[in-house]
């Protein structure tokens, strides 16, 4: 599948709003790679308390979506029909390189390191406008759920 929309997101991911930070996938190559979008609007809850006056997406949450497109192309490029999810099994190297805020669309990509001892491997980057916010080695495992 190359693109996804929120309802075939909601399908594969079992966070909801307001914890659900994927809105739409546009690329997505098995094995390989998956971009996806968050559209940021000032209604976003963390907003209203980081920072008030001066709201800034807090760079936990831009790790927690990266992990989230991390867990699409996980579930893609290995489909299963059991009830499984990807949990975080850890971050490294993570590094924040400019502010996301209000108005912003957030591109999120993920690329697919290695897979060794089902533990998932994967560099992820999030960009504003083709320039780099944030970038992490992400690290997740399948369970049931």
């Amino acid at each position: 599948m190359n693109n996804m929309d929120i309802s075939q997101i909601m399908q594969r991911l079992p966070h909801r709003y307001p914890f659900l930070l994927v809105d739409r996938v546009v690329e997505c190559l098995p094995g390989e790679r998956l971009v996806a979008l968050k559209n940021l609007s000032m209604n976003e809850p963390f907003f209203q308390g980081h920072f008030p006056g001066k709201p800034v997406m807090p760079g936990v949450l831009i790790i927690e979506a990266l992990a989230q497109a991390t867990c699409l192309l996980a579930m893609e490029t290995e489909p299963s029909d059991e009830d499984i999810t990807y949990l975080l099994a850890g971050v490294d190297k993570a590094r924040f390189k400019r502010q996301v805020t209000p108005g912003d669309q957030l591109m999120l990509e993920a690329t697919l390191d290695k897979r060794k001892r089902g533990i998932w491997v994967f560099s992820a980057r999030a960009l504003v406008d083709d320039k780099l916010a944030a970038s992490a080695e992400i690290m997740c495992t399948a369970r049931e759920l």
